[in-house]
Protein backbone atom coordinates (compact mmCIF):
# COMPACT_ATOMS: atom_id res chain seq x y z
CA UNK A 1 0.00 0.00 0.00
CA UNK A 2 1.20 3.53 -0.86
CA UNK A 3 2.15 5.14 2.44
CA UNK A 4 0.39 8.34 1.33
CA UNK A 5 -2.94 6.49 1.31
CA UNK A 6 -2.46 4.74 4.64
CA UNK A 7 -5.03 5.50 7.35
CA UNK A 8 -3.90 7.30 10.49
CA UNK A 9 -3.83 5.42 13.79
CA UNK A 10 -7.03 5.67 15.84
CA UNK A 11 -5.99 7.35 19.09
CA UNK A 12 -7.89 6.28 22.21
CA UNK A 13 -6.21 8.16 25.07
CA UNK A 14 -3.59 10.93 25.13
CA UNK A 15 -2.26 11.42 28.65
CA UNK A 16 0.30 13.63 30.31
CA UNK A 17 3.42 11.66 31.16
CA UNK A 18 4.31 11.54 34.88
CA UNK A 19 7.81 12.69 33.89
CA UNK A 20 9.33 14.65 31.03
CA UNK A 21 10.64 12.97 27.86
CA UNK A 22 8.91 9.57 28.16
CA UNK A 23 11.08 7.10 26.25
CA UNK A 24 11.00 3.43 27.32
CA UNK A 25 7.58 1.77 27.45
CA UNK A 26 6.24 -1.73 28.13
CA UNK A 27 3.16 -3.43 29.54
CA UNK A 28 3.94 -5.69 32.51
CA UNK A 29 1.33 -7.44 34.63
CA UNK A 30 -1.54 -4.99 34.86
CA UNK A 31 0.45 -1.79 34.54
CA UNK A 32 2.31 0.36 32.05
CA UNK A 33 6.00 0.91 32.73
CA UNK A 34 7.71 4.02 31.39
CA UNK A 35 11.30 5.23 31.46
CA UNK A 36 12.12 8.95 31.26
CA UNK A 37 15.12 9.77 29.05
CA UNK A 38 16.06 13.00 30.83
CA UNK A 39 15.06 12.10 34.39
CA UNK A 40 16.74 8.66 34.13
CA UNK A 41 13.97 7.12 36.18
CA UNK A 42 11.35 4.44 35.57
CA UNK A 43 7.69 4.60 36.55
CA UNK A 44 4.99 1.98 37.05
CA UNK A 45 1.65 3.49 36.00
CA UNK A 46 -1.84 2.23 36.84
CA UNK A 47 -3.58 3.35 33.67
CA UNK A 48 -7.24 3.53 34.74
CA UNK A 49 -6.52 6.16 37.40
CA UNK A 50 -3.31 7.27 35.67
CA UNK A 51 -1.45 6.97 38.95
CA UNK A 52 2.24 6.23 39.57
CA UNK A 53 2.60 3.12 41.73
CA UNK A 54 6.38 2.84 41.77
CA UNK A 55 9.28 5.12 40.83
CA UNK A 56 12.90 3.96 40.65
CA UNK A 57 16.19 5.50 39.56
CA UNK A 58 17.72 3.75 36.54
CA UNK A 59 21.46 3.00 36.20
CA UNK A 60 21.66 5.19 33.10
CA UNK A 61 19.34 6.37 30.33
CA UNK A 62 16.36 4.00 29.95
CA UNK A 63 15.99 3.90 26.17
CA UNK A 64 13.61 0.94 25.89
CA UNK A 65 11.88 -1.82 27.87
CA UNK A 66 10.13 -5.15 27.42
CA UNK A 67 8.33 -7.50 29.78
CA UNK A 68 9.25 -11.18 29.74
CA UNK A 69 6.38 -12.07 32.06
CA UNK A 70 8.33 -12.43 35.28
CA UNK A 71 10.68 -9.46 34.86
CA UNK A 72 11.42 -6.46 32.65
CA UNK A 73 14.49 -5.89 30.52
CA UNK A 74 15.62 -2.31 29.89
CA UNK A 75 18.04 -1.03 27.29
CA UNK A 76 20.23 1.33 29.33
CA UNK A 77 22.69 3.88 27.99
CA UNK A 78 25.75 4.07 30.20
CA UNK A 79 28.65 6.50 30.53
CA UNK A 80 29.67 9.51 28.42
CA UNK A 81 29.51 7.46 25.20
CA UNK A 82 25.96 6.23 25.95
CA UNK A 83 27.08 2.59 25.54
CA UNK A 84 24.06 0.31 25.45
CA UNK A 85 23.45 -2.61 27.80
CA UNK A 86 20.43 -4.76 28.58
CA UNK A 87 19.57 -4.74 32.29
CA UNK A 88 17.15 -7.05 34.11
CA UNK A 89 14.67 -5.33 36.40
CA UNK A 90 12.68 -7.26 39.01
CA UNK A 91 9.50 -5.34 39.98
CA UNK A 92 9.43 -4.75 43.70
CA UNK A 93 13.13 -5.62 44.03
CA UNK A 94 15.00 -3.38 41.63
CA UNK A 95 17.68 -3.79 38.99
CA UNK A 96 19.67 -7.01 39.12
CA UNK A 97 23.32 -6.59 40.05
CA UNK A 98 24.34 -9.59 37.92
CA UNK A 99 22.00 -9.76 34.88
CA UNK A 100 23.53 -7.24 32.46
CA UNK A 101 24.21 -7.98 28.79
CA UNK A 102 26.23 -5.84 26.39
CA UNK A 103 24.35 -4.96 23.21
CA UNK A 104 26.14 -5.93 19.96
CA UNK A 105 28.75 -3.25 19.22
CA UNK A 106 27.38 -1.49 22.34
CA UNK A 107 24.56 -0.13 20.17
CA UNK A 108 20.83 -0.80 20.10
CA UNK A 109 17.64 0.60 21.50
CA UNK A 110 14.15 -0.93 21.34
CA UNK A 111 13.47 -4.46 22.56
CA UNK A 112 10.73 -7.06 22.18
CA UNK A 113 10.29 -10.64 23.38
CA UNK A 114 8.92 -13.72 21.59
CA UNK A 115 8.49 -15.89 24.69
CA UNK A 116 12.04 -17.25 24.50
CA UNK A 117 14.40 -14.63 23.10
CA UNK A 118 14.93 -10.90 23.25
CA UNK A 119 14.91 -8.95 19.97
CA UNK A 120 16.94 -5.72 19.80
CA UNK A 121 16.68 -3.06 17.09
CA UNK A 122 19.51 -0.86 15.84
CA UNK A 123 18.31 2.52 14.61
CA UNK A 124 21.02 3.36 12.08
CA UNK A 125 21.33 -0.16 10.68
CA UNK A 126 17.58 -0.49 10.10
CA UNK A 127 17.47 -3.98 11.56
CA UNK A 128 16.10 -6.11 14.38
CA UNK A 129 18.40 -8.71 15.92
CA UNK A 130 17.29 -11.91 17.61
CA UNK A 131 19.62 -12.38 20.58
CA UNK A 132 20.90 -15.41 22.45
CA UNK A 133 21.18 -15.52 26.25
CA UNK A 134 24.56 -13.77 26.30
CA UNK A 135 23.73 -11.17 23.64
CA UNK A 136 25.02 -13.18 20.68
CA UNK A 137 23.24 -12.52 17.37
CA UNK A 138 21.11 -15.46 16.24
CA UNK A 139 19.30 -13.74 13.38
CA UNK A 140 18.99 -10.41 11.59
CA UNK A 141 15.72 -9.04 10.18
CA UNK A 142 15.97 -6.07 7.81
CA UNK A 143 13.27 -3.46 8.39
CA UNK A 144 14.21 -0.96 5.67
CA UNK A 145 13.89 2.19 7.78
CA UNK A 146 14.70 3.69 11.16
CA UNK A 147 13.00 1.81 14.01
CA UNK A 148 11.46 3.49 17.05
CA UNK A 149 9.64 0.57 18.70
CA UNK A 150 8.50 -3.04 18.23
CA UNK A 151 6.41 -5.59 20.11
CA UNK A 152 5.23 -9.18 19.60
CA UNK A 153 1.46 -9.73 19.30
CA UNK A 154 0.14 -13.25 18.55
CA UNK A 155 3.48 -14.35 17.11
CA UNK A 156 3.81 -11.35 14.78
CA UNK A 157 6.13 -8.37 15.18
CA UNK A 158 4.51 -4.94 15.06
CA UNK A 159 7.13 -2.27 14.43
CA UNK A 160 7.22 1.52 14.26
CA UNK A 161 9.40 2.40 11.28
CA UNK A 162 10.18 5.49 9.22
CA UNK A 163 12.33 8.57 9.72
CA UNK A 164 12.59 11.42 12.21
CA UNK A 165 13.96 13.79 9.54
CA UNK A 166 11.94 16.91 8.77
CA UNK A 167 8.60 16.65 10.52
CA UNK A 168 8.95 12.87 10.72
CA UNK A 169 7.30 10.08 8.77
CA UNK A 170 6.32 7.10 10.92
CA UNK A 171 4.18 4.04 10.25
CA UNK A 172 3.15 1.03 12.25
CA UNK A 173 3.96 -2.09 10.24
CA UNK A 174 3.63 -5.84 10.75
CA UNK A 175 5.77 -8.85 9.84
CA UNK A 176 5.84 -12.58 10.50
CA UNK A 177 9.26 -13.61 11.88
CA UNK A 178 8.52 -17.24 11.03
CA UNK A 179 9.04 -16.39 7.35
CA UNK A 180 12.57 -16.84 6.03
CA UNK A 181 12.49 -13.33 4.56
CA UNK A 182 9.64 -11.57 6.32
CA UNK A 183 7.39 -9.36 4.20
CA UNK A 184 6.79 -6.04 5.94
CA UNK A 185 3.29 -4.59 5.64
CA UNK A 186 2.67 -0.95 6.56
CA UNK A 187 -0.69 -0.66 8.34
CA UNK A 188 -1.20 2.94 9.43
CA UNK A 189 0.54 6.30 9.77
CA UNK A 190 1.59 7.73 13.14
CA UNK A 191 1.28 11.53 12.82
CA UNK A 192 3.86 12.48 15.43
CA UNK A 193 7.41 11.66 16.49
CA UNK A 194 6.66 8.41 18.32
CA UNK A 195 9.00 6.50 20.62
CA UNK A 196 8.53 2.89 21.86
CA UNK A 197 5.67 0.46 21.27
CA UNK A 198 3.80 -1.59 23.87
CA UNK A 199 0.65 -3.74 23.79
CA UNK A 200 -1.71 -4.31 26.72
CA UNK A 201 -3.69 -7.17 25.20
CA UNK A 202 -6.17 -4.88 23.46
CA UNK A 203 -4.49 -1.59 22.56
CA UNK A 204 -1.07 -0.28 21.59
CA UNK A 205 0.79 2.39 23.56
CA UNK A 206 3.51 4.78 22.43
CA UNK A 207 5.17 8.01 23.55
CA UNK A 208 5.09 11.46 22.00
CA UNK A 209 8.34 12.28 23.72
CA UNK A 210 8.73 15.95 22.87
CA UNK A 211 5.13 16.66 23.94
CA UNK A 212 5.68 14.70 27.20
CA UNK A 213 2.61 12.59 26.44
CA UNK A 214 1.74 8.89 26.35
CA UNK A 215 -0.83 7.71 23.80
CA UNK A 216 -2.89 4.56 23.41
CA UNK A 217 -4.32 3.60 20.02
CA UNK A 218 -6.35 0.79 18.51
CA UNK A 219 -4.93 -2.08 16.51
CA UNK A 220 -4.99 -0.95 12.88
CA UNK A 221 -8.25 -2.03 11.28
CA UNK A 222 -10.07 -2.23 14.61
CA UNK A 223 -10.50 1.43 15.54
CA UNK A 224 -12.46 4.27 14.05
CA UNK A 225 -11.49 5.17 10.47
Amino acid sequence: MDTQTLPTIAEQRRLRSPAITPQALTWHGNALWMGSRDQRRIYEIEVERWKVLEEVEAPGIPWAAVSTGKDIWFTIGEGPEDDRYLHQYLPGKGFSKTERIACPELTGSYVSYDGNNLYLSQWYKHRILKLGPTGDILREIAIGAEICGHVFVDGLIYVLRGTEQGEGDWRIARLDPREETPRIEDLARVPFQCRSLAFDGESFWTNHREAHEIISFAKPGEGKP
